[in-house]
Protein backbone atom coordinates (compact mmCIF):
# COMPACT_ATOMS: atom_id res chain seq x y z
CA UNK A 1 0.00 0.00 0.00
CA UNK A 2 2.92 2.53 1.00
CA UNK A 3 4.07 1.51 -2.65
CA UNK A 4 1.04 2.46 -4.38
CA UNK A 5 0.47 5.67 -2.22
CA UNK A 6 4.44 6.88 -3.51
CA UNK A 7 3.15 6.27 -6.97
CA UNK A 8 -0.32 8.21 -6.04
CA UNK A 9 2.28 11.35 -4.84
CA UNK A 10 5.24 10.47 -7.89
CA UNK A 11 2.16 10.73 -10.76
CA UNK A 12 -0.69 12.58 -9.55
CA UNK A 13 -2.78 11.55 -12.77
CA UNK A 14 -2.89 8.23 -11.47
CA UNK A 15 -5.54 9.26 -8.94
CA UNK A 16 -8.00 10.13 -11.40
CA UNK A 17 -11.20 8.34 -11.44
CA UNK A 18 -12.05 6.17 -14.93
CA UNK A 19 -15.26 4.10 -14.32
CA UNK A 20 -15.44 4.59 -10.57
CA UNK A 21 -11.34 3.56 -10.28
CA UNK A 22 -8.63 4.70 -10.62
CA UNK A 23 -6.18 4.59 -13.32
CA UNK A 24 -3.92 2.87 -11.13
CA UNK A 25 -6.10 0.20 -10.66
CA UNK A 26 -7.13 -0.36 -13.87
CA UNK A 27 -2.91 -0.83 -15.05
CA UNK A 28 -2.65 -3.29 -12.01
CA UNK A 29 -5.57 -5.08 -13.14
CA UNK A 30 -3.73 -5.15 -16.88
CA UNK A 31 -0.89 -6.12 -15.04
CA UNK A 32 -2.57 -9.28 -13.47
CA UNK A 33 -4.06 -10.14 -16.92
CA UNK A 34 -0.91 -9.94 -18.81
CA UNK A 35 1.16 -12.18 -15.96
CA UNK A 36 -1.78 -14.48 -16.22
CA UNK A 37 -1.67 -14.80 -19.90
CA UNK A 38 1.99 -14.85 -20.54
CA UNK A 39 2.49 -16.97 -17.69
CA UNK A 40 -0.20 -19.69 -19.10
CA UNK A 41 1.77 -19.25 -21.96
CA UNK A 42 5.94 -19.93 -20.74
CA UNK A 43 4.56 -22.32 -18.10
CA UNK A 44 2.84 -24.38 -21.30
CA UNK A 45 6.10 -24.13 -23.42
CA UNK A 46 8.38 -24.73 -20.53
CA UNK A 47 6.03 -28.12 -19.68
CA UNK A 48 5.59 -29.30 -23.36
CA UNK A 49 9.64 -29.07 -23.87
CA UNK A 50 10.89 -31.12 -20.57
CA UNK A 51 8.00 -33.57 -20.66
CA UNK A 52 8.24 -33.98 -24.58
CA UNK A 53 11.78 -34.87 -23.87
CA UNK A 54 10.80 -37.18 -21.35
CA UNK A 55 8.15 -39.13 -23.30
CA UNK A 56 9.83 -39.63 -25.96
CA UNK A 57 12.60 -41.71 -24.37
CA UNK A 58 9.91 -44.12 -22.75
CA UNK A 59 7.46 -46.87 -24.40
CA UNK A 60 4.17 -45.98 -23.67
CA UNK A 61 1.60 -43.97 -25.27
CA UNK A 62 -0.01 -42.63 -22.05
CA UNK A 63 2.53 -39.83 -21.39
CA UNK A 64 2.46 -39.14 -25.42
CA UNK A 65 -1.27 -38.37 -24.74
CA UNK A 66 -1.17 -36.75 -21.27
CA UNK A 67 1.84 -33.77 -23.45
CA UNK A 68 -1.07 -33.97 -25.64
CA UNK A 69 -3.80 -32.94 -23.22
CA UNK A 70 -1.57 -30.06 -22.06
CA UNK A 71 -1.02 -28.83 -25.66
CA UNK A 72 -4.93 -28.04 -25.51
CA UNK A 73 -4.32 -25.34 -22.79
CA UNK A 74 -6.15 -22.45 -24.75
CA UNK A 75 -4.53 -18.88 -23.96
CA UNK A 76 -7.96 -17.46 -24.93
CA UNK A 77 -9.62 -19.70 -21.93
CA UNK A 78 -6.52 -18.34 -19.84
CA UNK A 79 -7.10 -14.59 -20.94
CA UNK A 80 -10.42 -14.50 -19.75
CA UNK A 81 -9.57 -16.37 -16.29
CA UNK A 82 -6.90 -13.67 -16.08
CA UNK A 83 -9.57 -11.05 -16.72
CA UNK A 84 -12.08 -12.11 -14.45
CA UNK A 85 -9.66 -12.52 -12.01
CA UNK A 86 -8.06 -9.11 -12.06
CA UNK A 87 -11.36 -7.53 -12.37
CA UNK A 88 -11.53 -8.64 -8.13
CA UNK A 89 -9.82 -5.99 -6.93
CA UNK A 90 -12.03 -2.98 -9.06
CA UNK A 91 -15.19 -1.36 -8.56
CA UNK A 92 -17.89 -2.51 -11.06
CA UNK A 93 -21.41 -2.60 -12.12
CA UNK A 94 -23.24 -5.18 -10.67
CA UNK A 95 -24.35 -7.03 -13.48
CA UNK A 96 -20.79 -7.17 -14.67
CA UNK A 97 -19.74 -8.46 -11.03
CA UNK A 98 -22.51 -11.15 -11.13
CA UNK A 99 -21.90 -12.40 -14.25
CA UNK A 100 -17.59 -13.04 -14.10
CA UNK A 101 -18.61 -15.80 -11.54
CA UNK A 102 -20.60 -17.30 -14.67
CA UNK A 103 -17.88 -16.63 -17.26
CA UNK A 104 -15.19 -17.98 -14.91
CA UNK A 105 -17.32 -21.38 -14.05
CA UNK A 106 -18.00 -21.76 -17.61
CA UNK A 107 -14.37 -20.87 -18.72
CA UNK A 108 -12.76 -23.13 -16.49
CA UNK A 109 -15.52 -26.31 -17.55
CA UNK A 110 -14.22 -25.74 -21.53
CA UNK A 111 -10.60 -25.62 -20.25
CA UNK A 112 -11.60 -29.49 -18.44
CA UNK A 113 -13.42 -30.54 -20.68
CA UNK A 114 -10.69 -29.91 -23.97
CA UNK A 115 -8.30 -31.55 -21.79
CA UNK A 116 -10.66 -34.75 -20.99
CA UNK A 117 -11.14 -34.53 -24.97
CA UNK A 118 -7.63 -34.92 -25.86
CA UNK A 119 -6.81 -37.70 -23.64
CA UNK A 120 -10.27 -39.47 -25.17
CA UNK A 121 -8.86 -38.83 -28.47
CA UNK A 122 -5.69 -39.77 -27.53
CA UNK A 123 -6.37 -43.41 -26.00
CA UNK A 124 -8.79 -44.05 -29.06
CA UNK A 125 -5.88 -42.97 -31.22
CA UNK A 126 -3.71 -45.13 -29.40
CA UNK A 127 -5.82 -48.30 -29.85
CA UNK A 128 -6.36 -47.51 -33.24
CA UNK A 129 -2.76 -47.80 -34.28
CA UNK A 130 -2.85 -50.85 -32.55
CA UNK A 131 -5.70 -52.46 -34.50
CA UNK A 132 -3.89 -50.74 -37.92
CA UNK A 133 -0.63 -53.02 -37.15
CA UNK A 134 -3.25 -56.07 -37.01
CA UNK A 135 -4.35 -54.61 -40.90
CA UNK A 136 -8.40 -54.76 -38.93
CA UNK A 137 -10.20 -52.83 -40.91
CA UNK A 138 -13.45 -53.27 -39.44
CA UNK A 139 -12.12 -52.35 -36.35
CA UNK A 140 -10.52 -48.93 -37.69
CA UNK A 141 -14.13 -48.32 -39.09
CA UNK A 142 -15.59 -48.84 -35.67
CA UNK A 143 -13.48 -46.56 -34.06
CA UNK A 144 -13.96 -43.96 -36.29
CA UNK A 145 -17.98 -44.31 -34.71
CA UNK A 146 -17.31 -44.84 -31.33
CA UNK A 147 -14.71 -41.74 -31.53
CA UNK A 148 -17.86 -39.91 -32.93
CA UNK A 149 -20.03 -41.10 -30.36
CA UNK A 150 -17.77 -40.81 -27.45
CA UNK A 151 -17.18 -36.93 -28.78
CA UNK A 152 -21.02 -36.90 -28.96
CA UNK A 153 -21.03 -37.44 -24.74
CA UNK A 154 -18.54 -35.97 -23.86
CA UNK A 155 -19.84 -32.43 -25.31
CA UNK A 156 -23.33 -32.97 -24.00
CA UNK A 157 -22.54 -33.60 -20.64
CA UNK A 158 -19.93 -30.30 -20.97
CA UNK A 159 -23.08 -28.19 -22.42
CA UNK A 160 -25.56 -29.64 -19.20
CA UNK A 161 -23.11 -28.89 -16.28
CA UNK A 162 -22.79 -24.94 -18.25
CA UNK A 163 -26.53 -24.67 -18.24
CA UNK A 164 -26.53 -25.89 -14.47
CA UNK A 165 -23.80 -23.64 -13.79
CA UNK A 166 -25.87 -20.82 -15.26
CA UNK A 167 -29.02 -21.48 -13.14
CA UNK A 168 -31.12 -23.64 -16.13
CA UNK A 169 -33.18 -26.06 -14.46
CA UNK A 170 -32.01 -29.13 -16.02
CA UNK A 171 -34.56 -31.57 -14.78
CA UNK A 172 -37.11 -31.28 -17.12
CA UNK A 173 -34.70 -31.36 -19.86
CA UNK A 174 -32.84 -34.98 -18.99
CA UNK A 175 -36.40 -36.27 -18.54
CA UNK A 176 -37.58 -35.03 -22.09
CA UNK A 177 -34.17 -35.97 -23.32
CA UNK A 178 -34.90 -39.52 -22.11
CA UNK A 179 -38.10 -39.59 -23.35
CA UNK A 180 -37.56 -38.51 -26.63
CA UNK A 181 -34.14 -40.83 -26.69
CA UNK A 182 -36.68 -43.74 -25.91
CA UNK A 183 -38.82 -42.60 -28.53
CA UNK A 184 -35.93 -42.26 -31.16
CA UNK A 185 -34.48 -45.56 -29.82
CA UNK A 186 -38.24 -47.28 -30.65
CA UNK A 187 -37.75 -45.97 -33.90
CA UNK A 188 -34.67 -47.14 -34.97
CA UNK A 189 -34.39 -50.07 -33.34
CA UNK A 190 -33.27 -52.52 -36.35
CA UNK A 191 -30.47 -49.76 -36.94
CA UNK A 192 -29.26 -49.53 -33.64
CA UNK A 193 -29.73 -53.12 -33.14
CA UNK A 194 -27.51 -53.91 -35.95
CA UNK A 195 -25.50 -50.89 -34.86
CA UNK A 196 -24.94 -52.24 -31.74
CA UNK A 197 -24.03 -55.51 -33.28
CA UNK A 198 -21.33 -54.44 -35.11
CA UNK A 199 -19.27 -52.97 -31.50
CA UNK A 200 -19.79 -56.65 -30.49
CA UNK A 201 -18.34 -57.66 -33.51
CA UNK A 202 -15.60 -55.92 -33.56
CA UNK A 203 -14.63 -55.90 -29.71
CA UNK A 204 -16.04 -59.58 -28.83
CA UNK A 205 -14.63 -60.66 -32.76
CA UNK A 206 -16.70 -63.86 -32.99
CA UNK A 207 -15.02 -63.44 -36.67
CA UNK A 208 -12.93 -61.30 -38.69
CA UNK A 209 -12.25 -60.47 -42.41
CA UNK A 210 -10.90 -62.96 -44.31
CA UNK A 211 -12.20 -65.78 -41.65
CA UNK A 212 -14.47 -68.71 -43.58
CA UNK A 213 -18.11 -69.03 -41.87
CA UNK A 214 -20.73 -71.63 -42.40
CA UNK A 215 -23.98 -69.90 -41.52
CA UNK A 216 -26.73 -72.09 -41.50
CA UNK A 217 -26.80 -73.38 -45.10
CA UNK A 218 -24.87 -70.61 -46.16
CA UNK A 219 -20.79 -70.37 -46.34
CA UNK A 220 -18.09 -68.12 -47.79
CA UNK A 221 -15.19 -65.73 -46.88
CA UNK A 222 -16.59 -62.98 -44.67
CA UNK A 223 -15.77 -59.64 -47.24
CA UNK A 224 -16.70 -56.33 -44.99
CA UNK A 225 -18.49 -55.89 -41.58
CA UNK A 226 -20.35 -52.88 -42.06
CA UNK A 227 -22.07 -50.89 -39.47
CA UNK A 228 -25.49 -52.48 -40.58
CA UNK A 229 -24.13 -55.48 -42.52
CA UNK A 230 -21.47 -57.86 -42.71
CA UNK A 231 -20.57 -59.27 -46.77
CA UNK A 232 -19.79 -62.83 -47.00
CA UNK A 233 -17.97 -63.93 -50.71
CA UNK A 234 -20.18 -67.37 -51.02
CA UNK A 235 -17.93 -70.13 -52.84
CA UNK A 236 -19.83 -69.58 -56.28
CA UNK A 237 -18.90 -66.37 -56.57
CA UNK A 238 -22.08 -64.24 -55.37
CA UNK A 239 -22.10 -62.20 -52.28
CA UNK A 240 -24.39 -62.90 -49.04
CA UNK A 241 -25.31 -60.19 -47.17
CA UNK A 242 -26.28 -60.35 -43.39
CA UNK A 243 -27.98 -57.84 -41.31
CA UNK A 244 -25.36 -57.93 -38.18
CA UNK A 245 -28.00 -58.14 -35.62
CA UNK A 246 -29.71 -61.75 -37.42
CA UNK A 247 -25.88 -63.03 -38.24
CA UNK A 248 -25.25 -62.71 -34.23
CA UNK A 249 -28.69 -64.45 -33.76
CA UNK A 250 -27.62 -67.37 -35.81
CA UNK A 251 -25.16 -70.48 -35.72
CA UNK A 252 -22.17 -69.38 -36.80
CA UNK A 253 -18.93 -71.91 -37.65
CA UNK A 254 -15.38 -70.13 -38.18
CA UNK A 255 -13.30 -72.66 -39.67
CA UNK A 256 -10.93 -70.24 -39.53
CA UNK A 257 -10.56 -70.25 -35.76
CA UNK A 258 -9.59 -74.06 -36.11
CA UNK A 259 -6.00 -74.42 -34.92
CA UNK A 260 -6.17 -77.78 -36.28
CA UNK A 261 -8.86 -80.39 -38.31
CA UNK A 262 -9.83 -83.90 -37.87
CA UNK A 263 -9.48 -85.95 -41.04
CA UNK A 264 -11.21 -89.14 -41.61
CA UNK A 265 -11.41 -90.65 -44.58
CA UNK A 266 -12.05 -94.58 -46.01
CA UNK A 267 -10.83 -96.86 -48.91
CA UNK A 268 -11.89 -100.30 -49.61
CA UNK A 269 -9.45 -103.45 -51.63
CA UNK A 270 -10.21 -106.15 -52.76
CA UNK A 271 -11.37 -109.32 -51.17
CA UNK A 272 -8.83 -111.43 -52.84
CA UNK A 273 -6.36 -109.38 -50.71
CA UNK A 274 -4.37 -111.54 -49.02
CA UNK A 275 -4.13 -111.44 -44.79
CA UNK A 276 -0.74 -110.95 -44.70
CA UNK A 277 -1.14 -107.62 -46.72
CA UNK A 278 -4.05 -106.62 -45.05
CA UNK A 279 -2.23 -106.57 -41.46
CA UNK A 280 0.45 -104.73 -43.19
CA UNK A 281 -2.19 -101.77 -45.09
CA UNK A 282 -2.88 -99.86 -41.88
CA UNK A 283 1.39 -99.52 -41.18
CA UNK A 284 1.99 -98.55 -44.94
CA UNK A 285 -0.84 -95.58 -43.84
CA UNK A 286 0.89 -94.34 -40.73
CA UNK A 287 4.06 -94.62 -42.45
CA UNK A 288 2.67 -92.47 -44.94
CA UNK A 289 0.68 -89.82 -42.91
CA UNK A 290 3.98 -89.56 -40.59
CA UNK A 291 6.07 -88.08 -43.43
CA UNK A 292 3.63 -85.11 -44.07
CA UNK A 293 5.13 -82.40 -42.12
CA UNK A 294 1.35 -80.55 -41.49
CA UNK A 295 -0.05 -84.07 -40.87
CA UNK A 296 -0.22 -86.28 -37.40
CA UNK A 297 -1.76 -89.64 -37.52
CA UNK A 298 -3.95 -90.99 -35.25
CA UNK A 299 -5.47 -94.32 -36.46
CA UNK A 300 -6.17 -96.42 -39.33
CA UNK A 301 -7.87 -99.79 -39.00
CA UNK A 302 -9.48 -102.64 -41.23
CA UNK A 303 -13.38 -102.17 -39.62
CA UNK A 304 -15.83 -103.32 -42.08
CA UNK A 305 -16.63 -106.05 -44.58
CA UNK A 306 -18.31 -104.06 -47.51
CA UNK A 307 -20.58 -105.23 -50.19
CA UNK A 308 -17.68 -105.27 -53.17
CA UNK A 309 -14.56 -104.56 -50.83
CA UNK A 310 -13.27 -104.98 -47.65
CA UNK A 311 -12.83 -101.38 -46.17
CA UNK A 312 -10.45 -99.38 -44.11
CA UNK A 313 -11.14 -96.30 -41.70
CA UNK A 314 -8.06 -93.72 -41.29
CA UNK A 315 -8.21 -90.54 -39.02
CA UNK A 316 -5.76 -88.05 -38.90
CA UNK A 317 -5.30 -84.21 -37.99
CA UNK A 318 -3.66 -81.66 -40.19
CA UNK A 319 -2.21 -78.64 -37.49
CA UNK A 320 -3.52 -75.67 -39.33
CA UNK A 321 -7.10 -74.73 -40.35
CA UNK A 322 -6.88 -73.86 -43.73
CA UNK A 323 -8.56 -75.56 -45.86
CA UNK A 324 -6.16 -75.36 -48.99
CA UNK A 325 -3.60 -76.77 -47.12
CA UNK A 326 -6.20 -79.78 -45.42
CA UNK A 327 -6.37 -80.15 -49.33
CA UNK A 328 -2.58 -80.13 -50.59
CA UNK A 329 -2.47 -82.98 -47.32
CA UNK A 330 -5.40 -85.14 -48.79
CA UNK A 331 -3.77 -85.84 -52.37
CA UNK A 332 -0.35 -86.08 -51.18
CA UNK A 333 -1.32 -88.72 -48.67
CA UNK A 334 -3.76 -90.32 -51.49
CA UNK A 335 -1.27 -89.86 -54.52
CA UNK A 336 1.52 -92.02 -51.62
CA UNK A 337 -1.04 -94.63 -50.97
CA UNK A 338 -1.46 -95.26 -54.97
CA UNK A 339 2.20 -95.82 -55.22
CA UNK A 340 2.87 -97.84 -52.11
CA UNK A 341 -0.32 -99.86 -53.31
CA UNK A 342 0.84 -100.77 -56.61
CA UNK A 343 4.59 -101.36 -55.16
CA UNK A 344 3.04 -104.22 -53.15
CA UNK A 345 0.49 -105.33 -55.36
CA UNK A 346 -2.46 -104.20 -53.52
CA UNK A 347 -5.65 -103.64 -55.54
CA UNK A 348 -7.92 -100.89 -54.79
CA UNK A 349 -11.68 -101.95 -54.68
CA UNK A 350 -14.52 -100.60 -57.17
CA UNK A 351 -17.69 -101.73 -57.61
CA UNK A 352 -18.16 -105.03 -58.72
CA UNK A 353 -19.98 -108.05 -58.57
CA UNK A 354 -18.89 -111.83 -59.19
CA UNK A 355 -21.29 -114.25 -61.14
CA UNK A 356 -20.45 -117.83 -60.49
CA UNK A 357 -22.28 -120.21 -62.84
CA UNK A 358 -22.33 -124.45 -62.65
CA UNK A 359 -23.56 -126.32 -65.07
CA UNK A 360 -26.60 -129.46 -64.19
CA UNK A 361 -26.15 -132.97 -64.96
CA UNK A 362 -28.19 -134.18 -67.51
CA UNK A 363 -30.84 -136.77 -66.98
CA UNK A 364 -30.19 -139.96 -66.99
CA UNK A 365 -32.21 -141.84 -69.82
CA UNK A 366 -34.77 -144.61 -68.55
CA UNK A 367 -35.44 -147.65 -69.76
CA UNK A 368 -39.08 -146.72 -70.83
CA UNK A 369 -37.85 -144.05 -73.00
CA UNK A 370 -35.45 -146.40 -75.09
CA UNK A 371 -38.15 -149.17 -74.75
CA UNK A 372 -40.58 -146.22 -77.04
CA UNK A 373 -37.93 -145.64 -79.56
Amino acid sequence: MEQIAVLDETFPFLREQFLGNSILEWLIAAAVLLLIVFGTAIIRRILLRVLGRVAHRTDTAFDDIFVSAIGKTNLFFAAVIGLVVASYPLDLPEKIVAGRGYLLSITVILQIALYASAILEGLLAHARSMREKQDDAAALTAFIAVKYIARVILWSVVLLIIMDNLGVNISALVAGLGVGGIAIALAVQSILGDAFSFVAIIFDKPFEVGDFLIVDDKLGTVKKIGLKTTRIQALQGEEIIFSNNDLLKSRIRNFKKMAERRIVFSFGVVYQTPAEKLEQIPVYVKEIIDSIETARFDRAHFFRYGESSLDFEVVYYIETGEYKKYMDAQQEINLRLFRKFKQEEIDFAYPTRTLFVTSAEKPAESDTGRNLQ
